[in-house]
């Protein structure tokens, strides 16, 4: 069986929407370190965004009413979003200051967790939850 998927695509990709694609851009890049592989804009209305985490990680996204979509961000909606990320990162305190800093919600500070992460958790600008975290040593 040959890989069905494109040269640069992991098996699963989050799409999510997001209320202001151009303002999500920036709040992922500033906030979490994401950059930006691909970019769609019509009439200077950014459409579609694909962003990447340490080259392995991608995230995509859209916003409200693109492509004739009814989806809202939880923000928008007022509606909890029901799942959330969890990305291994190089320093777990560093990112969620620079995060806190951009305009994230803290929801849970970094602690050394009992299944052995080092892990925080955050809600974006669109009030999705982003978990954070970096194995601890263990001990044989």
């Amino acid at each position: 069986m040959t890989d069905p998927r494109p040269a640069h695509a992991p098996w699963l990709t989050p799409y999510l929407t997001v209320r202001d694609a151009r303002a999500c851009t920036a709040f992922y890049r500033d906030a979490f370190g994401f950059a930006v592989r691909d970019q769609v804009d019509d009439d200077g209305i950014v459409m579609h965004v694909e962003m990447t985490y340490h080259g392995d990680l991608i995230v995509m996204f859209a916003p409200e009413g693109a492509f004739g979509t009814t989806a809202k961000a939880p923000r928008s909606s007022g509606v909890e979003a029901s799942q959330s990320f969890y990305v291994y990162c190089d320093d777990v305190d560093e990112l969620y200051a620079r995060a806190v800093a951009a305009g994230a919600m803290g929801i849970m500070p970094p602690q050394d967790q009992f299944w052995g992460d080092r892990f925080c958790q955050l809600e974006d600008i669109d009030g999705y939850r982003w978990g954070f975290a970096k194995p601890l040593g263990r001990r044989s």
